[in-house]
């Protein structure tokens, strides 16, 4: 090994210096967009203008999809038209089924409700289609089983998603796989390994942090998963769900935005500096008044790192 100089060791001392005392930084791959929020909304009605105006009246700019068949031609025409008037993109067309169950029929007919809810995605113009991998927990369509993490499930599941995605040929929407916490993908690494073993442009990443803290390392250092979670996956994202996590008891728990510990100002400032306009979506709370909470806060983290509503 040929020795440093003492001119080299003091160059290379000073980089690594440097690099210990700069904090990590976001992703920022681009000038920061508006923020693209969205959320359900309770607004009982079937006529798309009125759907759209309240997303908006809420300071939503995405959605996900309203009640809508995809026989249902002219309704479907009738929300892409009204959404995009009051520029609210459609985020997501959910397809909640378990893609892995052990009954062969049940097994077929989920797949083919996925592929039916990857053409209503295409049709009625939302960013993406998603479900979960799935599970082969006999009880629960989306519970733990040691299964779920072995590479029988890793090729089920590019099979099924090359089968959904082939059958489609979607041009616009993406399908998607939600993160989890017990079953793949489960982090940005593996979400990568699913991407290239698929190999379909039409397959996209959903992120949801909240549901991959699942080490005392992510929980501590949400900041930094969060940013290796959006530099590896970035110009594959497609969507992004925005909830919270905090500790209870001996395990990692769910909750709205602002109860927990997660970095949302790193959240939003890199959902806000990929290439595409990302939508950040609220879920999983109850009513209204949580949806309000919720809402006020990222709009308050929004603010407090400059990043305006679209």
């Amino acid at each position: 090994m040929k020795p440093l100089s003492r001119r080299h060791f003091l160059q290379s001392s000073t980089l690594m210096v440097g690099s210990l005392l700069v904090p990590p930084l976001p992703v920022l791959k681009t000038a920061p967009k508006p923020l693209r929020l969205g959320g359900p909304i309770f607004l009982k009605s079937d006529d798309p203008e009125a759907l759209a105006r309240e997303h908006r009246r809420l300071h939503y700019s995405s959605a996900y999809v309203p009640a809508v068949k995809l026989t249902e031609t002219a309704k479907i025409a009738a929300i892409r038209k009204a959404f995009a008037e009051q520029n609210v993109l459609i985020a997501e067309v959910g397809a909640w089924v378990n893609m892995l169950d052990q009954d062969a029929e049940k097994r077929n007919k989920n797949l083919a409700y996925v592929t039916e809810r990857l053409a209503l995605a295409e049709e009625i113009g939302a960013l993406t289609c998603v479900n979960i991998a799935g599970s082969y927990n006999p009880k629960q369509w989306d519970g733990p089983d040691a299964r779920n993490v072995t590479k029988e499930y890793f090729d089920a599941t590019v099979e099924n998603c090359r089968k959904v995605i082939d059958a489609v040929k979607p041009k616009t929407a993406k399908f998607a796989l939600e993160m989890m916490g017990w079953s793949l993908p489960d982090g940005p690494d593996s979400y990568l390994k699913f991407i290239k073993a698929i190999d379909r442009p039409a397959f996209g990443a959903h992120i949801d942090i909240a549901n991959i803290i699942n080490t005392p390392e992510r929980f501590y250092n949400n900041t930094a998963l969060i940013n290796e979670t959006f530099r590896t996956l970035g110009r594959w994202i497609v969507a992004v769900h925005a909830k919270d996590v905090h500790g209870k008891d001996v395990h990692f728990a769910e909750t709205m935005p602002g109860r927990g510990t997660l970095d949302y100002v790193a959240y939003i400032q890199n959902v806000t500096a990929l290439s595409n306009e990302v939508p950040f979506m609220l879920e999983h709370l109850r009513t209204p008044e949580e949806y309000d909470e919720a809402r006020q806060f990222v709009i308050r983290k929004a603010t407090e790192a400059g990043i305006p509503l679209a």
